[in-house]
C-alpha cells in the first residue's frame, strides 16, 4: 500500500508508504503539524484581537487544518487497513459441511450448477429451511469477508453494538424506571414496590442489495478467488448505504439514523427523544475570536451526558465541522482538540475519541452536526444472518450479474445515552 500527502505546513513534504504501514510516521508528521496550526492560528487571533486581520495569514491557518485532517485520514485509513490484515476471513479450518457448502458454492457461482445447495445449506446450519426464497447463501468466510468491511468503512457500525438474528424483526422491552425499591431491615416489613413501566423497542431490518458483474471468461479462471473478489465488490457499497442510513435513514425499509428521531431542548429530555444543546448562530460557531470561542457548546454539550454514559462516550462529526472544531479553545486558551496519542488511536475533543463521518450535516442554522455519546449503548444493529446471492448470466450478456442482498436494522435503544448540538438560526 502506497500512501502518499502534500504538507503545506513547514514546506512540502511527502510521507510514501510501500510496501507496509507505517501509522506512526504519519502520527509524528501530524503532531508537528498540530503544533505549527496552534502557533499559526494564535497568531491570528492576536491579529485579530488588534484590529489587524491578515487574509493570508488567516488562509496558511486553513491550509495547515486542511493538512491536518488529510494526515487524520492517513492514519485513520492505514489503521483500517491493518485492522482488515488482522481479522481477514473467519479463522481456523472450515467444519466439513461448510466446506462441502463452500465448494458447492464455488461451482454455482462459476458455472450455475446448484445441484443440493439448499440442502447443503442446511446442512453447514447457514439455514433451517430448506428451499428459501431469494438466491443462495454465501459461505460463511464470504460472509466474513464483507463483515469485516462494513465493520471498519461504516463510521457508526464501528462504534454501535451489533447483533445477529435470524428473523426480520427484533424486539426488546425497556425498563422505564417505574420500579421502586428501599432499604429494611432483617425482621422489618416490607411495602410493596410500584410495577415497573416497560416500553417494547421493534427494529426492522430492510433490505440493501449490489449487483457486481463479471464475464464468464473470468469466472472460468480457477486462480480467481471468487469469494473474496464478491466481498470486495458489495462490501463497500453495502457500507455505503448503511452508513447514510445509521445517521439520518427514516426507518422504511432501512434502518431509523440518529438524526431521524424527535429532538427536544435537553431540560425538557424524555424518553423517545434525543436531548440537544443549542449553539450560536451558525457563523459564531464557524468564525471563533480572541474574544468568543463556541467551544462553550461543546463543553455543555459534554456535560449534558451523564457521568456514566461519559465514560465511553465519543464525538461524531463531519471532517468539515472537524475542521472548525479544531481552532476551538477553552476559557483557559487550550484547544480542546488533541491528535492521536498513539498510532493506533484517533483524534480527541476534550479527552473523548472524535469520529468523522460525512454523512452528518454541515453547520448550519438548525442542524445537528455534532452527536455525543456512548453508540454502544444508545444504538443497535440488527444483522439477519445470511448473505444471498442470485446468479443472472441472462440480463447483460456476455457479463454474468451476481444481484446480492444483505437485511440489516438500527434504531436507538437508549436514548439517555446520547446527546445531539444544535445549532442556532
Amino acid at each position: 500500500m502506497t500512501i502518499a500527502l502534500n504538507h503545506r505546513a513547514r514546506g512540502i513534504v511527502a510521507i510514501r508508504n510501500d510496501g507496509g504501514s507505517n501509522p506512526t510516521a504519519i502520527l509524528n508528521e501530524l503532531k508537528q503539524t498540530f503544533e505549527t496550526f496552534k502557533a499559526e492560528n494564535d497568531k491570528a487571533l492576536s491579529d485579530l484581537k488588534k484590529g489587524q486581520e491578515d487574509v493570508v495569514q488567516t488562509e496558511k491557518v486553513d491550509r495547515i487544518n486542511a493538512t491536518i485532517t488529510e494526515l487524520q485520514k492517513a492514519i485513520d485509513e492505514t489503521n483500517v487497513a491493518l485492522a482488515a490484515v488482522k481479522v481477514g476471513g473467519v479463522g481456523g479450518d472450515l467444519d466439513p459441511a461448510a466446506a462441502e457448502h463452500a465448494e458447492a458454492f464455488n461451482r454455482f457461482f462459476r458455472r450455475g450448477v446448484d445441484n443440493g445447495l439448499r440442502d447443503l445449506e442446511v446442512k453447514a446450519k447457514l439455514t433451517t429451511q430448506s428451499d428459501p426464497d431469494g438466491g443462495y447463501l454465501v459461505p460463511e468466510e464470504t460472509e466474513a469477508g464483507i463483515d469485516r468491511v462494513l465493520g471498519t468503512v461504516s463510521t457508526v457500525r464501528s462504534l454501535a453494538r451489533t447483533i445477529s438474528i435470524s428473523t426480520n424483526t427484533y424486539k426488546k422491552l425497556v425498563n422505564m424506571g417505574g420500579a421502586t425499591s428501599g432499604w429494611v431491615g432483617e425482621e422489618d416489613a416490607r411495602t410493596g414496590t410500584d410495577t415497573p413501566t416497560l416500553r417494547e423497542i421493534a427494529i426492522n431490518t430492510g433490505e440493501i442489495y449490489a449487483q457486481p458483474g463479471a464475464t464468464q471468461t473470468s469466472l472460468d479462471d480457477a486462480r480467481i478467488d471468487l469469494a473474496a473478489w464478491l466481498a470486495d465488490e458489495v462490501a463497500i457499497e453495502f457500507a455505503e448505504q448503511e452508513g447514510a442510513a445509521f445517521v439520518s435513514g427514516d426507518g422504511m425499509n432501512k434502518p431509523r439514523g440518529i438524526l431521524a428521531y424527535d429532538k427536544v431542548a435537553n431540560a425538557s429530555y424524555a424518553w423517545g427523544k434525543i436531548g440537544f444543546v443549542v449553539s450560536g448562530k451558525a457563523d459564531g460557531f464557524v468564525a471563533a475570536t480572541a474574544s468568543a470561542s463556541p467551544a462553550d457548546a461543546l463543553i455543555d454539550l459534554y456535560y449534558s451526558l451523564k457521568s456514566g454514559y461519559r465514560n465511553g462516550a465519543a464525538w461524531l462529526m463531519s471532517d468539515k465541522v472537524m475542521n472548525t472544531v479544531r481552532k476551538f479553545k477553552d476559557a483557559e486558551g487550550a484547544y480542546i482538540w488533541a491528535p492521536p496519542s498513539g498510532a493506533a488511536e484517533v483524534a480527541t475533543i476534550l479527552g473523548k475519541p472524535v469520529h468523522t463521518d460525512d454523512n452528518m450535516p454541515a453547520v448550519a442554522g438548525n442542524d445537528f452536526p455534532i452527536a455525543f455519546g456512548d453508540f454502544n449503548r444508545s444504538y443497535l444493529i440488527v444483522d439477519r444472518i445470511g448473505i444471498r446471492v442470485l446468479r443472472d448470466p441472462f440480463t447483460s450478456k456476455p457479463n454474468v450479474l451476481f444481484y446480492t442482498t444483505k437485511r440489516v436494522g438500527g434504531g436507538i435503544v437508549n436514548f439517555e445515552a446520547m446527546k445531539l448540538l444544535k445549532i442556532s438560526t
